[in-house]
């Protein structure tokens, strides 16, 4: 189910593999760790995956987040993830002043947290089966861990939604053991984020929102609230969260970074 690449001498062997489930494609690439139990880990990480999309998808009408929406369900029926991944909404709704929501149009939606929770659970998976390296990417929001190699952190390519192909921004995880990547925005699926207070599309300045924070299930949730809010209150919420740096970019083409960000590009 997987590839095993040549690295260089030296560095640890790679493992990757690419799954399509919940709308998108996940990129798992896994360093280091004993062949046989990070396979077995890898094959545990894509299962969980295509649960989750089981689980909590709002397009399957036989989903439990669709059957607890209906109210044909209650949360205590339900997987007990179902039961931790809306904690994990209420807390961001908190913490966001309501930016963040776990419903869509009055319709319970977790949607919003659930991809960046998934992948962060599945890189998680992997390191605790010995990986020394992971780096799970979910439609382009990314969680790593560990490191690819000796003096080789990872590196993920911030894209730029104004000239297509080209990059804003480079993010290096250099001196940390986890970090994560994740970007809301207008530029590859239109106008799909709604502002919690209305109902309607967001009326915003920006056109995208790049977090860079610890934990991708966080990462994932403030991009998306920074996004609603617009730049101005967007940069001051943003600076005011612990170990939390964000890039953000305007209609107009104008970049704002909070005041860390410089210490995380290379």
């Amino acid at each position: 189910m997987a590839d095993t690449v040549a690295e260089p001498e030296g560095t640890p062997a790679a493992v990757r593999h690419a799954e399509e489930t919940m709308g998108t494609v996940f990129s798992l690439d896994v360093r280091g760790g004993e062949p046989r139990a990070v396979r077995a880990a890898l094959e545990a990480a894509v299962a969980g995956l295509h649960r989750v999309d089981e689980v909590f998808s709002t397009y399957r009408d036989d989903s439990q987040i669709s059957r607890l929406a209906r109210g044909e369900l209650t949360v205590g029926e339900c997987d007990p993830e179902v039961a931790e991944v809306l904690e994990l909404a209420a807390e961001a709704e908190r913490t966001s002043d309501g930016w963040f929501s776990p419903r869509y149009r009055g319709r319970l939606d977790p949607t919003g947290i659930v991809k960046g929770w998934a992948a962060e659970r599945a890189a998680r998976t992997l390191a605790a089966a010995g990986a020394t390296g992971v780096s799970v990417n979910g439609g382009g929001d990314v969680q790593l861990l560990g490191a690819p190699g000796a003096q080789r952190p990872w590196r993920v390519g911030v894209s730029d939604p104004l000239r297509p192909g080209g990059l804003a921004a480079v993010v290096s995880a250099a001196g940390a053991d986890e970090l994560a990547v994740a970007t809301s925005g207008t530029a590859e699926r239109g106008d799909h984020i709604v502002d919690p207070r209305t109902g309607r599309s967001a009326v915003t300045d920006l056109i995208a929102v790049t977090v860079v924070a610890p934990r991708l299930t966080w990462a994932d949730c403030w991009a998306t609230a920074a996004f609603a809010m617009g730049s101005r209150q967007a940069l001051a919420w943003l600076e005011s969260l612990p170990d939390v740096e964000a890039l953000l970019i305007t209609a107009g083409d104008e970049v704002r970074c909070t005041g860390g960000l410089a210490a995380r590009l290379g």
